[in-house]
């Protein structure tokens, strides 16, 4: 009886050494740096991510593989680069692609290795994971909780249904994040008992149409709101391909918004929509806690991508800027550090080979991202690494902590000296005094520039060299850019409901 009693106590211990960390993963679709711990705008109340960057640590300088939402999700749940892939645009879907059929994705990795793992909400990009399919994906699939949409747009000045914003619904517990919220909050309660898990939380906003309840405006009255910065020749600067990027996109330039009295509105509404996310993060976290299950949960929250609202004369994504390339990035549970901010370069592609490092899983060779884990320990651990985003082929940005480099397929170039000018408002790629700087830089532009795989659509820029080829149309360079192409002919604007 002794011996038995010995042997126990020996063991006691190493089982609760080798107990599997839960992870609770929270993807937020737009959210650009606009939240209060990160202080892209002033005005922005963004308590629940605030609590958690303070529990854990936060990247300051954080930014996604890809400015649009189906190739930057691909590439961290894949761990591999758009140029790696060659998924750049809104379509196809990862297991559409005839190299990707068989990638092992992070939630297939932990699925493997014996964790649970469900999702909710947007976590692959919409309807890229046929329903046949899903079930190899992740071990549940909850609700996907589209948005709620009203009889009539409030704006109706724009040819595409998502591009509005106002007040609705009535109550909160309409919206899809409130459902979204809810079904990772259940799952948390009826998780298999002795099984480790990752739930996935995809939520919505501040995603188009940007709608929230009139509580969420009230945060931020029109008579006080702040505007962004802008600078209005900002773009005089720019190399033509720039211009090439997002050349024809349903998001509202800001020429357009100002013509119809419209920016402030969508400033306000894109407030009122991160402040209404943060509540529905801020139950989930909530209900972590009271789980008793936080202290051996890693949780990791991002955006996939961030957002314009004005500067360089646009709104939406799909730039190499910084407005539309740095994401909010936090981690927190155990093996991180509390309290921290990192203002080394981190990429969303560091979460899987970060996460098998955490959790004790084998080493991926085969993956484009570098473990964090360092960084988690100690914010001021060095890191080689830049943050390196790609938009269609053979265009990247280079981030360093002081320098962003751009290079175009053409061979135009952009730098920006971060320090100096966050806005990114003076271009200084021909200033010889930067030529060394250019070099060094240009030494991490991506080797590998698979072109677009065969099925991609939606937002695709291709050139041949001579021709830039937008969703195959060919542009003709001496074309202005299209400021306001996508409004639509003048009519009434229906009244609020």
């Amino acid at each position: 009886m002794k011996t038995l009693l010995a042997l126990t106590l020996l063991l006691a211990p190493l089982s609760h050494a080798v107990e599997k960390p839960n992870v609770l993963f929270i993807v937020i679709d737009d959210l650009n740096d606009w939240i209060g711990c990160l202080g892209g705008h002033p005005q922005v109340k963004t308590p629940s991510l605030d609590k958690l960057a303070a529990r854990g640590t936060l990247f300051t300088n954080a930014h996604c593989q890809a400015p649009l939402c189906n190739p930057s999700r691909s590439s961290f749940l894949t761990g591999l680069r758009p140029s790696t892939t060659g998924v750049y645009g809104l379509m196809p879907g990862i297991r559409e692609v005839e190299s990707l059929k068989q990638q092992v994705t992070l939630p297939q990795e932990l699925m493997k290795a014996g964790w649970f793992t469900y999702t909710c909400g947007k976590i692959f990009h919409d309807g890229s994971i046929k329903p046949k399919d899903r079930a190899a994906e992740f071990s549940e699939w909850g609700p996907t909780s589209p948005m709620p949409m009203p009889k009539t747009p409030f704006v109706g000045i724009f040819t595409h249904p998502a591009m509005d914003w106002g007040v609705f619904p009535v109550n909160d517990e309409d919206q899809a994040d409130w459902k979204i919220a809810s079904a990772a909050i259940a799952k948390m309660k009826t998780v298999p008992k002795g099984q480790p898990w990752f739930i996935a939380a995809g939520f919505r906003l501040p995603h188009v149409p940007c709608y929230a309840s009139q509580k969420w405006f009230d945060l931020y009255p029109d008579e006080t709101l702040q505007m962004p910065l802008i600078k209005e020749d900002d773009r005089a600067d720019l190399p033509r391909f720039a211009d090439y990027m997002n050349w024809k996109l349903p998001e509202p330039r800001l020429i357009t918004l100002r013509e119809h009295q419209q920016w402030r509105p969508l400033v306000r509404a894109y407030l009122a929509c991160v402040s209404f996310v943060d509540s529905q993060i801020g139950r989930v976290l909530e209900a972590l806690d009271e789980s008793g299950q936080a202290d051996n949960t890693i949780v990791v929250a991002l955006s996939d991508h961030g957002w314009h609202l004005g500067e360089k004369g646009i709104t939406g994504k799909n730039t190499l800027w910084e407005r539309s390339t740095r994401v909010p990035f936090i981690w927190a549970g155990p093996g991180v550090t509390k309290g921290q901010r990192c203002g080394r370069p981190a990429e969303l592609l560091d979460i899987m080979p970060t996460l098998l490092e955490m959790l004790t899983l084998p080493e991926r060779k085969d993956l484009d991202g570098h473990s964090l884990v360092s960084q988690l320990k100690d914010a001021k651990a060095t890191r080689e690494f830049p943050a390196i985003t790609t938009h269609n082929q053979n265009n990247h940005a280079i981030r360093t902590e002081q320098w962003r480099y751009i290079r175009y397929a053409d061979g135009s170039e952009e730098l920006y000296d971060e320090a100096a000018d966050p806005n990114e408002w003076k271009n200084l790629a021909s200033d010889p005094k930067h030529a060394v700087t250019k070099r060094e830089l240009a030494q991490w532009l991506p080797k590998i520039n698979t072109h677009a795989v065969p099925g991609s659509a939606q937002r695709i820029l291709t050139y041949d060299g001579e021709t830039p080829v937008w969703e195959g149309e060919p542009i003709d360079p001496k074309a202005p850019f299209p400021e306001a192409a996508l409004k639509k002919l003048p009519g009434p604007t229906p009244e609020p409901q």
